[in-house]
């Protein structure tokens, strides 16, 4: 696909950036017996590595949603749209694919969390889902695949997604795959992927329906789409993004003699339309207009700037970084190295401040994650 190579990486480097659990992405040139065969994209595997430094936790279930359009390897054409289709694990194993503990092959887990997603009540929906699901980080999720139009996900297409079960937390956690269709390149028959609309989902998909319908969760993943485009979907933090991911692939674009568009083809759909493929830059605008005339985030900003909900201190740092808070709320708190390797997980048990000995880091620059129910803050340190 034209420009598809920038597509996953950019939407990949967003969504970590973001929070969201997702692959680490970048690009190489293939030769075989030193015969150049092409310049391609390097997607990370969602396996029990991947688990380990981006959740801290490898040992539970971990799901793919199946190749619903292909049957090759699960799914056989049935959507792993998260509907309740019985209480015994044959009723989904043409859905999903089990990536993680085969030998034991226990479903158990991915059954009753389905239950607890079709059957619950409202009010258990409502008042249960975060104990069920890393709720904010999923809403979070969400509206980044809405931000980017990317219907192949669970939004639409009901495949390229993955889920694991936390056993540290008791948690489901949202993985991100693929992203190729990302920038409204996924239309499902036309449209104007510009102007999707917030709450667009297609059916059945009871996760989104449930949420989307439910007003007090609604509003929290309303939240989440202000936040989505305040820090990160905006033609000011987008552009440059694409810019730089431009200048790194460009060189070695021009000189993959297999790929399938020309080079003016791939220098054109950076800022416009060609063909049916939207342009990056172009489409970013157009979403953010739309976005921003649909969402009201006057309300979250003002909060934001009256109550930040931590400060870090010093920075940049030697041996300690203090962290100050202006809520008694328990938080998690993780830290990444410049790898995204997550090297610190912890949590501060309610403290309204608390200190952290990072004496053992190497010298560098750190992202850290500060993460409740209902909110969300990183913030970068340098130490040295």
């Amino acid at each position: 696909m034209l420009s598809g190579m920038n597509r996953k990486k950019i939407f990949f480097d967003v969504s970590r950036s973001a929070g969201v659990p997702a692959p680490r992405a970048n690009f190489a040139n293939v030769l075989f017996n030193g015969e150049a065969w092409g310049f391609y994209t390097l997607i990370e595997q969602i396996d029990d590595q991947f688990l380990d430094w981006r959740i801290g936790d490898d040992g539970g279930n971990l799901f793919k949603a199946g190749d619903n359009f292909g049957g090759m390897g699960g799914g056989g054409n049935n959507a792993a749209d998260l509907a309740y289709y019985g209480g015994t694990q044959v009723d989904y194993e043409n859905r999903y694919e089990l990536k993680s503990n085969e030998d034991v092959n226990d479903w158990t887990d991915l059954v009753e969390f389905i239950d607890f997603i079709n059957n619950s009540t409202d009010a258990e929906f409502e008042n249960e889902l975060s104990d069920h699901l890393e709720l904010q980080e999923y809403l979070r999720s969400a509206a980044i695949d809405n931000a980017f139009s990317n219907l192949d996900s669970y939004t639409g297409s009901a495949r390229n997604y993955y889920i694991y079960h936390n056993l540290t937390t008791n948690k489901w956690e949202w993985v991100k795959w693929d992203g190729n269709e990302s920038f409204g390149s996924y239309s499902q028959g036309g449209g104007n992927m510009t102007t999707l609309a917030l709450d667009y989902h297609d059916s059945p998909r009871p996760l989104l329906s449930n949420v989307f319908n439910n007003s007090a969760l609604y509003t929290q993943y309303l939240e989440e789409m202000c936040i989505v485009v305040e820090e990160w979907f905006n033609p000011d933090y987008m552009n440059a993004l694409i810019d730089d991911t431009k200048d790194l692939v460009q060189e070695s674009v021009y000189a993959d003699d297999n790929k399938m568009y020309s080079n003016a083809d791939f220098d054109n759909n950076i800022d416009n339309n060609v063909g049916q493929a939207y342009g990056l830059k172009s489409f970013v605008a157009s979403r953010h207009t739309y976005l921003t005339g649909q969402l009201d985030c006057t309300v979250s900003v003002e909060q934001e700037e009256v109550q930040p909900y931590i400060q870090l201190f010093p920075n940049p740092a030697e041996d300690v970084i203090y962290l100050s808070s202006l809520t008694n709320v328990a938080s998690a708190i993780s830290i990444f190295d410049a790898f995204g390797r997550c090297i610190y997980k912890g949590n501060s048990n309610g403290q309204s401040q608390f200190q952290l000995n990072i004496s053992d880091f190497a010298s560098g620059s750190y992202l850290l994650i500060v993460q409740t129910e209902h909110t969300f803050e990183n913030q970068r340190f340098v130490k040295y």
